[in-house]
This record gives C-alpha cells, sequence and structure tokens, in this order.
C-alpha cells in the first residue's frame, strides 16, 4: 500500500464510519473557463458494510495555513467517478465559504 492510504483510510472511518480497502488512484485535472481549479490524484476505496455506498474518492491536501484536510466525497447518485467526486467537493467548499 503506497504512503498516504492509510491516512485517508482513517479520514474515510472518521467521516463515513465504516472500513475501507484501497482499489486505485485516478489522475484528475478539473477546469471552469479554461482555468485549472484542481489538479490532483484521487484515491478510490472499496466501503465495507456501508449502508448505501460501495465507494468513496478521497484525497487530501495543504491549506493555505499548512493544515492537512482531508475530502472523502461516497460514491452515490450525481458523484459517479472521481471527476465528479472533485466537483462535488469544490461546490461544497464555495458553499461553506
Amino acid at each position: 500500500m503506497e504512503t498516504g492510504h492509510e491516512n485517508l483510510i482513517d479520514a474515510i472511518h472518521k467521516m463515513h464510519g465504516c472500513q475501507s480497502q484501497w482499489i486505485e488512484s485516478i489522475p484528475v485535472k478539473e477546469t471552469f473557463q479554461d482555468q485549472i481549479v484542481w489538479e490532483g490524484i484521487v484515491q478510490v476505496f472499496e466501503l465495507i458494510d456501508h449502508p448505501t455506498a460501495k465507494k468513496c474518492y478521497a484525497w487530501s491536501y495543504k491549506t493555505d495555513s499548512g493544515k492537512r484536510k482531508f475530502v472523502a466525497v461516497l460514491h452515490q447518485e450525481p458523484v459517479v467517478s472521481a471527476p465528479d467526486a472533485v466537483k462535488a467537493a469544490i461546490v461544497a467548499a464555495e458553499r461553506n465559504r
């Protein structure tokens, strides 16, 4: 298992209350009006005994203050891919500002 997956597994457990197992890494580049708004690697996890989702998309990033933040988005309509998960996280972050 690649370094860092353990932290994402912990974050998924804290956020969604279930265990998970890493499946794959997917590169994602999200653009808006020809500008890159997010680019990185999304880790895909299989969820174990989650009541409504079978997969989760997760990644982490450092804030401007240097603190590490974790994102874990469930694979549920309308989120059915890693790019969808990134878009949903961006929208949620904008709403919380």
